[in-house]
């Protein structure tokens, strides 16, 4: 297979100019200094919050809510129904034509590798861990950190979430990987080439084991308006049955992944609200979340490129990046390795999905399984 030519797509670029700041934020005092104008995307004046659902649904905002992941009585529906399992799984099979299995094309995967260094980048809900109700419930199996610790030892492993490093790491419990949190806008990395991006400086500090280590916090600055916005977003969903809160430092999640499906669009409609005040941040949509965000040119994709820097290991034709990932902030990271010709990511899905992902895996089990498979590779091939 010639991974090169197949994987020709270019980076869908975000085709917002550059922000001009003005001399007030709403209710925020706009900080003195910014990093980089570069990092910051133009932020138009939001339209007024539509007053019928029905223009919502034209958005796609509250079709994308019912559709992000099916409840849990719509899956054991599901089930029951052997009818139209059995079309889930057709729809499933054929949809692995386009995205085959990681696992039944390993031999293919690992003849392409060659004698290439392989960098290795794992989201960590989904892909790691299940999803569960409760986000602080989302533990990943000790078999689990066992493959990864595994892996770790043999190839540049890093994990890039959407939740803060610091949970990450509290989940995980490896020192041998490189974290970023806050889908990357939080890094802790080896001190290496890069020193900075986009004008923001890299800070010198030391991890845990006292290790000198840089860390990249490109949205530093907003951290007072993340904490506004979280108290504010706390306060207006208080009385959704369900709705739960969660700080992950560089960005908010709103989860209603346990709110009655009657309430999706007053979740919606209360963030929105919070969020008309705050023109520099950013609503975007994972698996029954909401994520609040700054509008700034960074994300997944940036991350991975970041840290392959920081490694040494940007410029190597003699790399192959790997990222496996199950949501939408993961997309990122898939387009700009299909666009650089060198690596490939691997979509976690149980339903089919259009994605610029080049393999898949159903689940993390799969996942697991995996990276056994590359670690043993690994360990034979030399």
């Amino acid at each position: 297979m010639d991974l090169k030519a197949s994987l020709s797509s270019p980076v869908v670029a975000d085709p917002l100019p550059t922000l001009a700041l003005p001399s007030a934020v709403m209710t925020f005092t706009t900080p003195t200094s910014f990093p980089s104008p570069g990092l910051y995307l133009n932020t138009s004046k939001k339209k007024p919050l539509p007053a019928k659902l029905e223009e919502v649904r034209t958005n796609g905002w509250f079709d994308l809510m019912m559709a992000s992941s099916p409840t849990r009585k719509r899956q054991i529906k599901d089930i029951v129904n052997d009818v139209q399992a059995d079309d889930l799984d057709l729809q499933y099979h054929n949809w692995m034509v386009d995205y085959p299995s990681a696992l039944t094309s390993f031999e293919t995967i690992t003849d392409f590798a060659g004698s290439k260094k392989l960098a290795l980048f794992l989201d960590y809900d989904g892909t790691l861990s299940p999803i569960v109700d409760k986000p602080e419930n989302a533990l990943m199996s000790d078999e689990m950190r066992d493959a990864v610790k595994h892996v770790a030892s043999l190839f540049p492993t890093a994990i890039i979430s959407g939740r803060s490093r610091d949970k990450v790491f509290d989940f995980v419990k490896l020192n041998e990987l490189y974290y970023a949190g806050s889908h990357g806008m939080d890094i802790m990395g080896t001190v290496g080439k890069t020193t900075e991006s986009n004008g923001v400086e890299c800070i010198r500090s030391t991890d845990s084991q006292g290790k000198e280590v840089n860390l990249f916090q490109p949205a530093s600055e907003f951290l007072p308006m993340i904490s506004e916005v979280y108290k504010k977003l706390g306060e207006s969903i208080m009385d959704i049955d369900g709705a739960r809160m969660e700080d992950n430092k560089f960005c908010v999640s709103v989860h209603y992944r346990n709110v009655a499906e009657d309430d999706y669009w007053k979740v919606f409609q209360r963030v929105n609200a919070v969020l008309e005040d705050y023109p520099y941040l950013k609503l975007t949509h994972g698996r029954k979340v909401f994520e609040v965000r700054p509008v700034i040119d960074w994300n997944k994709g940036k991350a991975v490129e970041f840290l392959l820097e920081s490694l040494g290991l940007n410029e190597s034709e003699d790399v192959l990046p790997i990222y496996v990932g199950d949501d939408k902030t993961d997309e990122d990271a898939f387009k700009v390795l299909k666009a650089s010709n060198r690596g490939f990511g691997i979509l976690v899905s149980s339903i089919p999905k259009e994605s610029d992902a080049f393999y898949s895996l159903r689940d993390p089990a799969e996942v697991m399984e995996f990276l056994k498979k590359l670690a043993a590779w690994k360990e034979q091939s030399t």
